[in-house]
């Protein structure tokens, strides 16, 4: 009989300088002596700015839930059991920066905190939640956390004269330092692969040309012998995985290289005269928004599938000139949102949140298929996704829009809609770190209490 000897966590493949973490195995011990032990909970958040049509999000009661999701929310129908949604979560109250709607609804998301009005030109706000988390569990992992965006955060506006930064950043490591997130996925891909440059910075070449990821990946053959069947078939997985992610983002790089190359009238010699100009994909502003947003989901799971990080931020977009054309229309997302009712602007607006949300799906849909332990690894995290604004006709926030996926290790109970629970945004945060397993000092902004109602134990 075979004996698999447990091996560390902490183990990498390694090749030509890139080291490549492995998911958890059955094999590896996760606890400080090296015995298996429960996973480790992971937290991330995922935003969209502006609110929802809010008909077609809010389920109509409990039971209807599972029986007729509303149509925003239909793509997350195969897991809903591993969902749970809640109508009366509200925002922090915006005095006195009425006149700023759009500043706050991003950069009091994780904070629950309004900036500080003595001091608006500059960033002085608060420690955001996912920073909280990452610096109780960051020493465990080779990155503290993980920030991901869409879109560049360089936005240029004052709204009440709040620092342009408040627009374009929800993750703060302290109350005057804003968390730059990365839009490129290349860049992404090298951070999770640990390749460093001179001073320990990630290197911005590509260590991940083919060959060299033929040499990480090739040593994985040896660990393969080592390891039971199960953990063989997850291994095979993963690294599956590692090689679909690549190659997803060697095509964006190759079309964007072609498309640049036709603009400056230089024609492409893979593609015959009758053929139409290649596409221009632009990073962050692509035809295929949904092609590069699947991308920074898929290193995001990647990234807690191999414990590279157990916290995330990504901003799917933020409140400033963003456009859907492959919805079939070209309006900005903000101008749809002041739409007064007129039917055409809503259906706008409700197709580009259910857009955002089948995003947030197509991640932790996959999730919930890669085992992990004695469950998935969905079970073992809690994501969140969600706005800083209920309604962007009205810029209310009495019933901020959240959608809660995995159980956290067993101490969330989902599978629910409840349709009317009291608390704030901070209630929220404060409770999603103790579930996540972090202790906390003291309350995470405007919070007054735990929401009792999404504890497995209540």
């Amino acid at each position: 009989m075979k004996i698999h000897s447990p091996i560390n966590r902490r183990s990498f493949l390694k090749g030509a300088g890139v080291s490549l973490a492995l998911p958890l195995l059955d094999s590896v011990g996760w606890a400080a002596g090296g015995n298996p032990a429960q996973p480790p909970v992971r937290l991330g958040f995922m935003y969209m700015p502006h609110g929802v049509i809010m008909d077609e999000f809010w389920p109509e009661s409990p039971e209807s839930y599972h029986e007729s999701p509303p149509p925003a929310i239909e793509s997350l129908r195969p897991i809903l059991d591993q969902c749970l949604m809640m109508k009366g979560i509200s925002g922090v109250p915006t005095s006195p920066f009425s006149g700023a709607p759009h500043a706050l609804e991003l950069s009091t998301w994780l904070t629950a905190t309004l900036p500080d009005a003595e001091t608006r030109s500059r960033i002085n706000i608060a420690i955001s939640a996912d920073q909280i988390m990452a610096n109780y569990v960051g020493a465990h992992t080779l990155l503290p956390s993980l920030e991901l965006a869409t879109m560049p955060q360089t936005w240029k506006e004052n709204q009440a004269g709040l620092h342009e930064a408040y627009y374009s950043h929800c993750s703060y490591r302290s109350p005057t330092q804003p968390v730059p997130a990365e839009i490129d996925p290349r860049n992404v891909l090298n951070r999770l692969f640990g390749k460093k440059g001179e001073a320990g910075r990630v290197t911005r070449a590509n260590p991940l040309d083919r060959q060299m990821l033929d040499r990480v990946l090739g040593g994985a053959r040896d660990l393969r012998q080592t390891l039971a069947r199960s953990d063989q078939q997850k291994l095979d997985e993963y690294l599956d995985s590692v090689r679909s992610v690549e190659r997803r983002i060697a095509a964006i790089e190759m079309r964007q290289q072609e498309a640049a190359l036709e603009k400056a009238g230089v024609r492409s010699t893979k593609r015959h005269d009758s053929d139409s100009p290649p596409i221009e994909v632009k990073i962050p502003e692509g035809d295929k928004r949904s092609e590069y947003m699947q991308v920074m989901c898929d290193l995001n799971v990647l990234a807690f599938q191999t414990d590279t990080t157990r916290v995330s931020t990504y901003i799917g977009s933020t409140p400033n000139g963003v456009s859907y054309p492959e919805l079939g229309f070209t309006d900005k997302h903000h101008s749809q949102t002041h739409h007064e009712n007129r039917q055409e602007m809503v259906r706008k607006v409700a197709a580009i949140t259910k857009f955002n949300i089948d995003q947030f799906a197509y991640m932790v849909n996959k999730m919930a298929n890669l085992r992990e332990g004695d469950g998935t690894l969905l079970d073992n995290c809690i994501m969140m996704w969600g706005s800083g604004l209920e309604d962007g006709n009205r810029h209310s926030r009495e019933n901020l829009p959240f959608i809660i996926a995995g159980r956290g290790g067993g101490s969330i109970n989902t599978g629910r809609f409840l349709p009317d629970v009291k608390g704030n945004q901070g209630d929220l945060l404060s409770t999603l770190l103790s579930c996540a397993g972090v202790p906390l000092d003291r309350p995470i902004g405007i919070a007054t209490k735990q929401i009792s109602e999404i504890s497995a134990n209540s």
